[in-house]
């Protein structure tokens, strides 16, 4: 791969190749996907989205959307530090083509805002009550009218494919450099974890975006990696992405933990300081008055030196990036990844296995298998011309911006999947009690 060409500032439809040295230096292409992802639905909807705990009362536990924002702050931090040494190891990119350090941040701050943008309501048991429902749900009887792939895409509904569908929206059109950025996993549903490489982990695109996949990887000039089953390279800049995301839930998470009184504030300054132990300066710590003060003291100076962290990482293995031969995430090579571990599994134990998340959890399958019951059996029942009253009903709630009428099977039921993915967990919530009879 050459970094040229994964620069692309090409988007769908366009006609004529983007010059970098020929842009607005004052709105680049890559800080208008930012711009028209913010701007989105689809983005605003992550405000009323878990993260970890569910439906807080509280100002500082995080949302999706807030853990979105903090996760393109700190990739706008890493793209840039690895943008001047990028510029720096290559100078042609900036002499004869005009790239610029920003333009590395910019690309990865927009691809980490949309990071979370396909995930369902309530966190990741959202994805896993969708999947469960067309694996041993009411779902499971359409098993055999699917290809193998469409069927693992629905049993694995996965919420890195559907953010790749929703920002290869007409509308976005967002630069092909952002969306190589974003797709982590750039390969289809099946074969599953054919390798231990860290792009194998889950699957990137459904296979109604399987045409504009191809067309994306191969404009940037991904490697190709399996012949019978399209899988490709990561864009290197996908690393930062995950590794934003990465420092992002491990600290974060972490903090909300302890302001919520799940974890001890001991715990803090003993596994944070193992980290930051060569920047703390204690009397700064002892001297400030409140445990969240405390705390964000030493969030920050542990996320300042993960992202120093991974953007060294990064640079020593550049060509390897390159050459699609580095098979792991960059903080799977961190002197700091036994801290990291310890962080997350007392995350784990604490937050992630609390009552308050199992309890949101078991109510998001519930709602979740209660609604694609209802929409998946009105969608096929109006396309068989057997729709009851009721069906037809529940049709006139579904959004006119969504074809639920497709003359393909799978297409119907990726719909269906795709607005319930779209639904804030309070929407969601609305809706199953508008089901059940329970809002009059």
């Amino acid at each position: 791969m050459n970094w040229e060409q994964l620069l692309s500032l090409k988007r769908f439809g366009d006609t004529n190749k983007r010059l970098r040295k020929e842009q607005d230096e004052t709105r680049v292409g890559f800080e208008v996907d930012y711009d028209r992802i913010i701007f989105s639905s689809e983005f605003r909807s992550l405000q009323d989205k878990t993260q970890v705990i569910p439906l807080s009362q509280t100002d500082f536990v995080h949302t999706r959307l807030t853990h979105s924002l903090e996760v393109s702050v700190v990739g706008r931090s890493l793209g840039r530090k690895v943008g001047q040494k990028i510029l720096e190891k290559y100078p042609h990119l900036k002499e004869i083509h005009g790239y610029q350090i920003n333009d590395f941040g910019a690309i990865v701050a927009a691809a980490a805002l949309a990071h979370d943008i396909g995930n369902p309501p309530f966190g990741h048991s959202g994805e896993k009550s969708i999947g469960e429902f067309f694996k041993t749900g009411e779902g499971l009887h359409y098993k055999n009218q699917l290809t193998d792939k469409e069927y693992q895409d629905l049993c694995d509904f996965e919420g890195n494919a559907n953010g790749f569908k929703i920002i290869t929206q007409k509308n976005l059109r967002l630069s092909y450099a952002t969306l190589g950025a974003f797709m982590k996993y750039p390969k289809e549903s099946l074969p599953k974890k054919p390798s231990s490489h860290i792009a194998d982990k889950k699957y990137g695109f459904f296979q109604s975006e399987k045409a504009l996949f191809t067309n994306v990887a191969n404009e940037l000039g991904l490697l190709e990696r399996s012949k019978s089953n399209i899988s490709y390279s990561r864009h290197p800049l996908a690393y930062l992405v995950e590794a934003a995301d990465d420092i992002c839930y491990t600290i974060i998470d972490f903090e909300d933990g302890i302001n919520l009184g799940l974890i001890e504030e001991e715990f803090a300054l003993e596994y944070l300081s193992k980290i930051i132990r060569n920047t703390i300066i204690p009397e700064n710590y002892y001297n400030l008055s409140s445990k969240q003060e405390r705390i964000g003291y030493l969030r920050a100076l542990a996320i300042g030196t993960l992202i120093d962290e991974a953007v060294a990482i990064f640079m020593e293995h550049e060509e390897a990036i390159l050459n699609g031969t580095f098979n792991y995430a960059l903080l799977d090579k961190s002197k700091y990844e036994a801290q990291i571990n310890d962080i997350i599994k007392i995350s784990i134990e604490k937050i992630y296995h609390s009552e308050e998340v199992i309890d949101k959890e078991i109510a998001g399958y519930q709602i979740i298998n209660k609604l694609l019951g209802i929409y998946t059996k009105a969608v096929n029942n109006n396309f068989d011309g057997t729709a009851s009253n009721y069906d037809k009903l529940v049709l006139k709630r579904l959004p006119k911006t969504i074809d639920f009428s497709s003359e393909n099977l799978y297409d119907r039921l990726l719909a269906v999947c795709h607005y319930v993915s779209l639904l804030s967990d309070s929407k969601a919530i609305l809706n199953f009690k508008t089901i059940e009879g329970v809002t009059f």
